[in-house]
């Protein structure tokens, strides 16, 4: 019982160490672990922390305005190192692939229940990397993570907060990830291989060898109370170390067919009939190109159907290249023009060069041999020699 009680002493102590520091995200940290400790032996205190925990200030309550950092700048430009979006929005809803979806959601759904984990000495995710290469859905994913949560998203772009002097580059990232930790919110580390490349790169300067070391202290340090996000397009890149000290690494695929018809048919919806038709056309167009690339084409195509007029199809049709198609998917995608009624059979014919029998199914007729005639109905047939 004895050494209950001086274990609990050092920890209160401990505790009223760090609350003096002014570090709140430390308190919590501290906190945590003391529920988590004294569970069995002190089982009132640590259901009293867990609800402290559970009623911890929110970024919109008056004593946290009071704590609020001021908000980190570069000391060269005095730009501002952030964007942060209050309340994040989306265009559409995302598309997510199964396995790609269920991580995210998992992510979610573990911040939702946070009086389950905290009961059962448990911490969400604190930390997680997303990877793919560029225009997959990466920041729409924070973004969407942020909205579902109810926090503001904050964005740090990597290769943006490279000063020119490099030694206050890693004080220009101390500032951030301090602001970010003051508050419950989600950031977004954007183009993490910008500094986080390996530290048997040869080719990088010892500057900048130390800013991974850097990094690698933060993230261990990142408390339960926000959710670190960490986005790369050149996962090779890393540091191995960096790769440890994530909770969770989010691959994101390049889409599928079933993926991009979903997302052009949500673009198109509110802009044009038969979108669903239209979408499965596009997407075996659109095939092995980016969610970011595929909105750029729609958005060019609705530019030009603003600017000069007429069906929004007929613009779209330019990034369908018939010519280029095997000869099957030719025929596939004539027949489907004409059958859903999005061209007449001879635009589809016009279009694809495929012959209007064919888009009809009909038999081709036999052509007759160059050079001979066809014989007659009821035409005596002579002796060879007699011909």
């Amino acid at each position: 019982m004895a050494v209950v009680a001086s274990k609990l002493e050092k920890d209160i102590l401990n505790l009223a160490r760090i609350a003096l520091s002014g570090r709140t995200q430390d308190v919590m940290q501290m906190v945590h672990r003391m529920a988590k400790a004294h569970r069995e032996n002190a089982p009132e205190l640590a259901t009293g922390l867990v609800d402290l925990m559970r009623e911890a200030p929110t970024r919109a309550s008056p004593l946290r305005r009071q704590t609020e950092a001021v908000l980190p700048t570069d000391a060269d430009t005095r730009f501002s190192l952030l964007r942060i979006e209050e309340t994040p929005t989306l265009d559409h809803e995302p598309i997510f692939a199964a396995e790609l979806g269920k991580s995210l959601y998992r992510i979610v759904e573990e911040r939702t229940h946070l009086e389950a984990l905290l009961t059962a000495g448990l911490e969400p995710t604190r930390s997680a990397i997303f990877t793919g290469p560029p225009g997959v859905g990466k920041t729409m994913a924070a973004r969407w993570v942020a909205r579902s949560l109810n926090r503001p998203l904050l964005i740090l772009d990597l290769a943006a907060v490279m000063s020119s002097y490099l030694g206050r580059t890693g004080t220009n990232l101390r500032h951030v990830l301090d602001y970010a930790k003051s508050m419950q919110c989600v950031l977004l580390l954007d183009e993490l291989d910008a500094i986080a490349k390996r530290r048997d790169d040869r080719s990088e300067v010892g500057e900048l060898k130390r800013l991974v070391t850097v990094l690698i202290q933060e993230i261990d340090d990142w408390p339960a109370t926000g959710l670190l996000l960490a986005a790369t397009n050149h996962s090779e890149l890393l540091d191995p170390a960096i790769w440890r000290r994530f909770d969770h690494a989010v691959e994101f695929p390049m889409p599928d067919l079933q993926a991009i018809k979903a997302f052009v048919k949500a673009a198109l919806t509110s802009h044009m009939e038969k979108s669903d038709e239209w979408a499965g056309i596009m997407a075996g167009a659109m095939l092995g190109k980016s969610f970011s690339d595929i909105d750029r084409d729609l958005k060019s195509a609705r530019r030009l159907a603003a600017i000069h007029g007429g069906d929004l199809a007929t613009y779209l049709k330019d990034f369908i290249r018939p010519d280029q198609m095997p000869k099957p998917e030719r025929i596939t995608l004539a027949r489907t023009l004409a059958g859903e009624k999005l061209m007449s059979q001879r635009a589809a014919h016009e279009f694809t060069g495929v012959a209007r029998e064919t888009i009809r199914g009909e038999p081709s007729k036999p052509r007759a041999k160059p050079g001979r005639k066809r014989k007659q109905d009821g035409e005596a047939q002579l002796p060879f020699g007699q011909r």
